[in-house]
């Protein structure tokens, strides 16, 4: 056994391995004085073959090898760089915030709700208002707050056949609230039918005209409501926009307006 053991240990010591880098991706090549056959057989030979010692040597012969020649060397990075810990991470963009409408734009699509004279719950789409028509919308903060209840929606109330005389086929007036407050508000404005009060409840058609207004810092509680603005759409396309800084009322009245048609 310990000659069987020498003789190996000598056959390793003789094998010459070529550390000449190479472009190709052949393993090592080592070059044996002679093959296991030659060993047997007594007769010498130097065939040269690729060999990969640690895959083909028998476990009890590897540590003889390893005791001759040392282990393997560094495991090779990982090829995939998800794996990689320390790689830097593209951030993800953030999503696009929705800009505010302006002349030119189409009307986004969304639902009102709103009580009819016989107390029926209905909706609307912008679609149905709008559809080859020409509407004029206004906006509003709030229902029954003071602006809005003493200038604001009262003055299209009372010049509503002067808009309606240029070619207007609906006023409608939006505001954050449920349908209720807003007939209720109807009701106390004497209203009528001159000007059709619609309930933008959770906000979402304000939101999509980037219009929302966060007053959740006020003390009156309104939470995020929509800026005063009033517009003429003609066939849901926004022909002229008067929009206001928050809730100021400059130019967003029923006069503005009629000298824009």
């Amino acid at each position: 056994m310990a000659t069987s053991v020498n003789n190996i240990a000598a056959t390793f010591s003789s094998c010459k391995i070529s550390t000449k880098p190479s472009s190709s991706s052949k393993p090592t090549s080592i070059s044996l004085p002679m093959t296991t056959a030659s060993m047997s057989s007594g007769t010498l030979s130097s065939p040269s073959v690729a060999w990969n010692p640690q895959a083909t040597l028998p476990r009890s012969l590897k540590s003889a090898f390893v005791g001759l020649y040392g282990g393997p060397g560094p495991k090779p990075k990982s090829l995939n760089p998800t794996l990689n810990p320390n790689r830097r991470r593209t951030p993800k963009p953030h999503r696009s915030i929705k800009s505010e409408i302006s002349v030119g734009d189409k009307l986004p699509e969304a639902t009102f709700s709103y009580i009819d004279k016989e107390d029926n719950l209905l909706t609307i789409t912008v679609s149905d208002l709008t559809k080859g028509k020409k509407v004029v919308l206004l906006a509003v903060p709030g229902a029954f707050t003071p602006t809005c209840s003493q200038k604001h929606l009262p003055g299209f109330v009372q010049r509503a056949d002067e808009l309606k005389s240029k070619g207007i086929d609906t006023i409608a007036c939006i505001s954050v609230n449920d349908a209720f407050v807003m007939k209720a508000w109807g009701e106390n404005l004497d209203v009528d039918d001159k000007v059709l009060l619609l309930a933008d409840g959770n906000g979402y058609f304000t939101k999509a005209m980037g219009v929302a207004l966060d007053l959740s810092d006020k003390s009156a509680g309104l939470g995020v409501r929509s800026k005063r603005y009033a517009l003429v759409a003609e066939d849901g396309i926004v022909k002229v926009l008067k929009l206001e800084e928050g809730g100021a009322f400059t130019v967003s009245g029923a006069e503005e307006i009629l000298e824009s048609l």
